[in-house]
């Protein structure tokens, strides 16, 4: 129900740095619903494993617009709307590296 998660790329800069690590809570979203402003990872057919912070939630919470931070990010802007299915987790603590 919980996977550590080890970050890569720089989408969530500044706050999530590559090397950081994620811990995501993989329990059934219907108990620990995703909203607005919550950081979740997914699997995306082209691009793979990707981390970014949920921006809007359908009105029946089957699929999210996902943006990162930095402005070279790649997310919802290029891709569209990611389904409820794709998704591995939500962000539940972040773990930085030294700096």
């Amino acid at each position: 129900m919980l996977q550590i998660i080890k970050i890569t790329g720089d989408s969530l800069l500044p706050t999530y740095r590559q090397g950081d690590f994620v811990l995501i809570s993989k329990i059934p979203f219907w108990l620990n619903s995703i909203k607005a402003g919550d950081v979740v990872v997914f699997r995306h057919p082209v691009f793979g494993l990707m981390i970014k912070r949920v921006k809007n939630v359908s009105t029946d919470q089957n699929s999210y617009f996902v943006i990162g931070t930095h402005p070279d990010s790649i997310d919802s802007r290029q891709f569209g709307a990611i389904s409820r299915h794709d998704l591995l987790g939500k962000v539940i603590w972040h773990f930085s590296r030294p700096r």
